[in-house]
């Protein structure tokens, strides 16, 4: 039997919140800005200080606001089909950059389409960086129990 893609529905283990799962999610949040940043035109991190305070930011306001907006909104994402999620992103993307320039960070995003277009690119760099580090950092250090 090949090996192709599948869908797995779980719910969320101590693999995700320990240290190496946080650690790791941490990491992909600051790769998936780096990636927007380097390919949005008006989406601006202008240091490695600014960029890992803003995934630090960028954590919290998706760990803290982003549920309560998403079940406020449930029945309009239902509605759209999902699609009102890219604009939950957007406004997460904005709040972010926002926060950031409250501690006078440099971490811009110069209006609508560029916090779009940001994060639409952070929804798939961190998809795919959480799917691969689910299956190659985090599924075997918890194989034989090392962490």
């Amino acid at each position: 039997m090949g090996r192709g893609f599948y869908w797995e529905w779980r719910s969320p283990g101590q693999r995700d919140f320990g240290f190496m799962g946080l650690l790791v999610r941490f990491v992909v949040n600051v790769a998936a800005l780096w990636v927007a940043q380097w390919l949005v035109r008006g989406f601006d991190i202008e240091s490695a200080g600014a960029l890992v305070f803003g995934a630090i930011i960028f954590g919290v306001v998706n760990a803290v606001i982003r549920p309560v907006l998403a079940f406020v909104t449930c029945l309009l994402t239902i509605i759209t089909l999902g699609l009102f999620t890219l604009i939950l992103n957007t406004i997460m993307l904005g709040l972010t950059a926002w926060i950031a320039g409250l501690f006078d960070l440099a971490f811009e995003v110069d209006g609508l389409i560029a916090a779009f277009l940001g994060a639409l690119v952070i929804s798939v760099v961190s998809t795919l960086l959480n799917w691969w580090a689910t299956r190659n950092v985090l599924a075997p250090m918890h194989d034989g129990d090392r962490w």
